[in-house]
């Protein structure tokens, strides 16, 4: 019988005759990422539960599933990957390139070396000698950025909502949930879900798996934590154990009305506390009362608002708080698979016409905040199972129903977002010293916003994926 410890990761990763089989059949397809995680979960899913599958106490623990789960698609991943990252320098030429703060520049090379932008330079001058990777016809941006995502949601072989199930089962399709969305052009994204996720960021940050750049909460904290006390150590608890954010639910789901569900010294607690630890909050507002208490509570964003009123909007405004509205993807996805997750938890039907009547209040408070002074609107569309790769379809309504020109939106889902993350000096924007996460779309995003649907190159960190 196996017996899980730490030191044995390695012989998992390295058995032969299962990496043989893995392979040959990666091979069959060996030009998709997609394809590949779809294949390698073929072979991981029964080799893990085979070889820790005990559920007994003292045995494998949840996260070590998913570790050995990751080892396996990364070991296997890393023989049929691609190039790493350019040594030397790559050129990107460029006919139509959107900088991401607004600005749009013709015919220039951008150079990218060590996984960073070294210079933008006129096309064709200072790049002699130099790999040319030509993508002219095309426009050029920075990746995009979706700062509310649930990227281990699924659904289970049955077809319905997953909830909870093994460790390993749920970190896989996490990964494909992350590639999913990396091949739509989201180079980077905010994940306000679980445990999960740890293991997935990591494994992606060290280029064994291909995904997005992952910042997660590796869970939340709601009334159920407790008072100011208990809140305040819930957040050590997420900080020591890696978290990037700090995910924090204020009010009630939107299926059930939207009403607050903390008092102001609960959320001063919280965010507080994740201020001490220099972590950001988020929270999940949805009407005026719970919104306003975040903010002045110091908490960074508000996430939803679906119920928000121009004063509240302001309020956030003035102090300087982020908003996060989701106002179409989340819903759709939800009509669209409605079957997959009714009469599981609160997806009643009650729950479903909840949400229908929410759909035009919460398009209305992304009009009004359009027209608020210096409010800081980021985009993010709490893409849960059936959703991720979706991703633009929130841009597109954005812009066609909720009014918000192309300019804008583009900024929202790139500088703009990165500054709401805390890397507004390291992605958003495509200039000397970011990390080179460029994506190029087929038309031009500014005069047709579905554009930005039609991906066809991805590049994260100085390396190709697409």
């Amino acid at each position: 019988m196996f017996s899980w410890t730490p030191r044995a990761l390695p012989g998992l990763v390295v058995l032969s005759g299962v990496l043989a089989l893995a392979r040959s059949v990666l091979r069959a397809r060996p030009d998709r990422y997609r394809d590949r995680i779809l294949a390698v979960r073929l072979v991981a899913d029964p080799l893990v539960v085979g070889l820790i599958g005990t559920r007994s106490p003292g045995r494998a623990s949840a996260a070590a599933r998913g570790w050995v789960a990751l080892a396996v698609v990364a070991a296997t991943m890393a023989s049929v990957g691609p190039a790493c990252a350019q040594s030397d320098a790559l050129v990107l030429r460029t006919s139509r390139l959107l900088d991401g703060t607004g600005a749009v520049l013709t015919e220039r090379d951008v150079i990218v070396r060590d996984g960073r932008i070294v210079e933008i330079v006129p096309a064709g001058r200072e790049t002699i000698g130099m790999e040319v990777v030509d993508l002219r016809g095309l426009t050029v941006m920075p990746g995009m950025i979706d700062t509310h995502v649930h990227v281990g949601w699924h659904f289970d072989a049955d077809g319905r909502l997953a909830r909870g199930g093994d460790a390993e089962v749920r970190v896989l399709r996490a990964a494909e949930n992350a590639y999913a969305m990396l091949a739509a052009g989201f180079t980077t994204v905010q994940s306000l879900g679980g445990p999960e996720d740890g293991p997935l960021r990591d494994a992606i940050a060290r280029g064994v798996l291909p995904g997005p750049r992952i910042l997660t909460s590796l869970g939340s904290v709601s009334a159920s934590t407790g008072g100011p006390a208990s809140l305040r150590a819930a957040v050590r608890g997420f900080a020591e154990r890696g978290a990037d954010v700090i995910k924090i639910f204020g009010s009630e789901s939107i299926r059930t009305g939207g009403a607050p569900t903390l008092s102001q010294a609960q959320l001063e607690a919280a965010c507080g506390e994740a201020a001490t630890h220099g972590l950001r909050s988020v929270v999940h507002a949805h009407g005026d009362e719970s919104a306003a208490r975040a903010s002045l509570a110091g908490c960074t964003t508000i996430e939803h608002g679906a119920l928000l009123g121009r004063e509240t909007l302001e309020l956030l405004a003035e102090r300087g708080t982020y908003y996060d509205p989701n106002i179409h993807l989340i819903f759709q996805n939800y009509f669209d698979n409605e079957a997959r997750y009714l009469g599981i938890g609160a997806y009643t039907a009650e729950g479903f016409a909840q949400m229908r009547a929410a759909v035009p209040r919460a398009l209305e408070a992304f009009r009004i905040a359009l027209g608020v002074p210096g409010l800081k609107t980021v985009f993010g569309t709490d893409a849960v199972a059936g959703a991720h790769g979706r991703n633009a379809e929130e841009l597109v309504y954005r812009v066609r129903t909720g009014g918000q020109t192309p300019h804008d939106a583009i900024v929202s889902a790139t500088s703009l977002a990165a500054e709401s993350l805390g890397l507004g000096s390291e992605v958003g924007r495509i200039a000397r010293g970011y990390t080179a996460d460029i994506i190029a779309v087929a038309g031009d995003p500014l005069d047709e916003i579905e554009a930005l649907m039609d991906v066809r190159f991805v590049m994260k960190g100085g390396r190709v994926v697409r």
